[in-house]
C-alpha cells in the first residue's frame, strides 16, 4: 500500500495536481471511427477553418513537395505489414515536448533527437517539431508567423528552423516556452495545458506553411508521430479540426507511449479550454472512483491515433495490465489491434566507446570490442583517480546513473549499501531527484569515502565515463518502459544487473553459466533480497570466473544496438497507418 501511494503521489504531481485514475475506465469505440462531425454549411466550414488557424503574414504560394504519388488503396487485411518501396516514401512529422540536444529531461529527448535521422536515412522526408525554450545557436527564424486560438484567445507564434543530418528541426517560438526554459514541464496545470495545446496546433500547421529547403512538406503521404501525453491532443485536433472538414484527409497519426503513468489528467470542465468539439467530449472522460469523473488527454490520444507504439514489447504488454496501465489498461486493451512494441536504439555517433569524445583526455582511452580489456582498464583507473578512489583494477566497480526517485529503485541500492561495502566493491552513483534520496547518497559517501562516490546532479561527461569505467551497471527500476542506460552499458562492455520489467526484460538476456550465454543478470521481484542475490551472482562471476564475465561483456558489445533496426520497424508501422482507412 505504501508503494502504491508513493506511485500515485508522484504521478499526480507530474500531471500538475491531477488525480490518479485507479480503477474503471469509461470505454468508447476505438479503432478510428471518429465521432460524427456536426453537419455544417460551406460558410460554417470556412468559419471553423479560419477560427482554428489564422495566418498573420501573407506568404507567397510555395510549390508543395510530395515524396511520391501513391495509390490510395488499402491492402487486403487491415493489419497487413507493408515494406517501404519508392511508392511508400513518406512525409514524417515527429512532435514532442523535448528534443536532444536542444532540450532534454530524459530518454524522450534522446529518442526524438535520434530516431528521425535514421528514418531520413531510409529515404523519407522528416521534420521534428518541438518548442523553442531558449535562443538556440544555429537555428534560424523562418519569417513565418501564425495566429491560433488557444484557451479562448488568439495567440501569435513563429517557427525557427535548422537542418541537421538530413532532418528539418522546426521550433515553435512563443513566450510561453521561453518562460519555462529551465523547467520545461514547470508551471501550473493550466500553464502546461496551454503549452501542449499550442505545440500540437503549431505542429499540424508546420508541414503546410514552413518552407524547409524552399518547399513545404504538404499533406500527401503525411504521417505525424506524437510522443507522450504532451502531444496527445494532436491526433484529436487532426481529426476534429481538419479531417472532419475535408482537410488533410489522407494524413495519419501514430502515437508513441514512452511513459503511460503521465496522462494529462485534469477536472472535466477544463476540457472547455482546449477547443474540443462537443461530439469529442466523451473521448476524454475517465471515471475514477476516488476523485470522480476527470479529463484524460492521453486516453483521447490513444483512441484517435491510427497506430500506437510502446517503447518495448514488454512495455506494450505491461500497459494492458492493471499494475502497468495506471488506470488506462482497459483502453490500451481496446486498441491493442493497432498496438506494437518497438525497442529504442542508441545513437552510435554519440554513445560509442570507439569515438567517444569524453574518453580522449584525462587518462581515459577509447576502445572497441577488439581491445576492450585494455580500454576499460584505462578508463577504470582514470575514473578512480578523478574521483579520489583507490586505484585497483581488481576491485569490482559498480555504477548507477539515473533519476533519484521511486521508479528507478534507488532505495534498493540504499537497502543493500552495508552489504555492498562488506563485499569490498567501489560504488559510483550519478543523479538527482528526491531530496531524501539525494541526502542518502551523500550520507553513503561520507560513511565510506574510500569505497563510495555520489555525484548529486548530472554531467554528460561523467555519465559517459562511468559507463566506460564500471564493470557492472545497476538498474533496479520498478518499471522501465524501455531504458537506455542498459543499452549504453552493453555497448561499452559494462554488464547490466536489471529488474526484469518492460524494456529491461526485452534487452538484457539472463546469464546462463551452463550454456555460457546471456548479456547480464536479471531479477524478477523488485525487493532488496532479489536484487542482492542477482548482484551476488554477478560479483562471484567477476571474481571467480573472469572468462565467463568477459564473455558477457563481449556478447553485449557485439550486438547491433543502433537505431537502424528500430527505424525499420517504425517504417513498417508508419506505412500501415498510411494505408489505414
Amino acid at each position: 500500500r505504501a508503494d502504491r501511494a508513493d506511485r500515485a503521489d508522484r504521478a499526480d504531481r507530474a500531471d500538475r495536481d491531477g488525480p490518479e485514475p485507479t480503477a474503471k475506465v469509461t470505454r468508447l469505440p476505438t479503432a478510428n471511427a471518429r465521432p460524427s462531425p456536426p453537419v455544417a454549411s460551406p460558410a460554417e466550414s470556412k468559419q471553423v477553418e479560419t477560427s482554428q488557424v489564422e495566418q498573420v503574414e501573407q506568404i507567397e504560394p510555395i510549390e508543395q513537395a510530395a515524396p511520391s504519388q501513391v495509390e490510395q488503396v488499402a491492402p487486403p487485411g487491415q493489419e497487413e505489414a507493408h515494406r517501404a518501396t519508392d511508392k511508400d516514401l513518406l512525409n514524417i512529422v515527429v512532435v514532442a515536448a523535448e528534443c536532444a540536444p536542444w532540450s532534454k529531461t530524459g530518454g524522450l529527448g534522446d529518442v526524438v533527437g535520434a530516431l528521425p535521422k535514421f528514418l531520413a536515412q531510409r529515404g523519407h522526408r522528416v521534420m521534428v517539431v518541438a518548442p523553442r525554450y531558449k535562443g538556440y545557436e544555429d537555428v534560424w527564424e523562418t519569417g513565418v508567423r501564425h495566429r491560433v486560438r488557444v484557451m479562448g484567445q488568439d495567440h501569435e507564434y513563429g517557427y525557427f528552423h535548422a537542418c541537421v543530418d538530413g532532418v528539418d528541426f522546426v521550433f515553435v517560438d512563443h513566450s510561453c516556452y521561453m518562460s519555462f526554459g529551465d523547467d520545461i514541464y514547470g508551471g501550473s496545470r493550466q500553464d502546461l495545458q496551454f503549452r501542449c495545446a499550442l505545440l500540437s496546433k503549431a505542429a499540424l500547421e508546420a508541414p503546410k506553411v514552413v518552407p524547409c529547403g524552399g518547399t513545404v512538406y504538404g499533406d500527401e503521404s503525411l504521417v505525424f508521430i506524437a510522443n507522450d501525453w504532451h502531444t496527445a491532443l494532436l491526433p484529436v485536433y487532426l481529426n476534429a479540426h481538419y479531417r472532419d472538414y475535408g482537410q488533410m484527409v489522407f494524413a495519419r497519426s501514430v502515437f508513441v507511449i514512452h511513459n503511460i503513468a503521465h496522462q494529462g489528467r485534469a477536472p472535466m470542465d477544463e476540457l472547455n479550454n482546449l477547443e474540443i468539439p462537443d461530439n469529442y467530449t466523451e473521448l476524454f472522460r475517465l471515471y475514477d472512483p476516488i476523485g470522480g469523473e476527470h479529463m484524460n488527454v492521453l486516453k483521447a490520444g490513444l483512441n484517435q491515433s491510427h497506430r500506437v507504439v510502446a517503447v518495448s514489447n514488454g512495455y506494450a504488454w505491461e500497459c494492458q495490465t492493471p499494475e502497468g496501465g495506471w488506470g488506462l489498461d482497459g483502453v490500451v486493451r481496446d486498441v491493442n489491434w493497432k498496438l506494437r512494441g518497438v525497442v529504442n536504439g542508441i545513437d552510435i555517433n554519440d554513445w560509442n566507446p570507439a569515438v567517444d569524445v569524453h574518453l580522449e583526455s584525462d587518462g581515459y582511452q577509447r576502445y572497441s570490442v577488439d581491445n576492450y580489456r585494455e580500454g576499460k582498464a584505462a578508463c577504470k583507473a582514470a575514473l578512480q583517480r578523478e574521483l579520489g578512489l583507490p586505484v585497483n583494477p581488481d576491485v569490482p566497480m559498480l555504477g548507477f546513473i539515473g533519476r533519484l526517485d521511486y521508479q528507478k529503485g534507488v532505495d534498493l541500492i540504499v537497502d543493500n549499501y552495508e552489504w555492498l561495502m562488506s563485499e569490498g566493491v567501489q560504488l559510483v552513483l550519478l543523479g538527482s531527484g528526491r531530496d531524501d534520496l539525494e541526502g542518502m547518497l551523500r550520507d553513503m559517501e561520507n560513511r565510506n569515502n574510500d569505497k563510495c562516490r555520489a555525484w548529486v546532479g548530472f554531467s554528460v561527461a561523467t555519465a559517459h565515463r562511468i559507463t566506460a569505467a564500471a564493470d557492472i551497471l545497476l538498474m533496479p527500476s520498478r518499471f522501465e518502459p524501455c531504458g537506455l542506460n542498459q543499452l549504453y552499458a552493453m555497448e561499452y562492455g559494462t554488464v547490466p544487473v536489471v529488474h526484469a520489467v518492460g524494456g529491461l526484460r526485452d534487452t538484457v538476456q539472463p546469464f546462463n553459466p551452463y550454456e555460457n550465454s546471456g548479456t547480464g543478470w536479471t531479477f524478477e521481484c523488485a525487493d532488496s533480497g532479489a536484487f542482492q542475490r542477482a548482484l551476488g551472482d554477478a560479483l562471484y562471476t567477476f571474481r571467480s570466473h573472469r572468462d565467463s564475465f568477459e564473455g558477457l561483456q563481449e556478447r553485449g558489445m557485439r550486438q547491433d544496438l543502433s537505431w537502424q533496426n528500430a527505424a525499420a520497424l517504425y517504417e513498417d508501422i508508419l506505412i500501415e497507418a498510411k494505408y489505414q482507412h
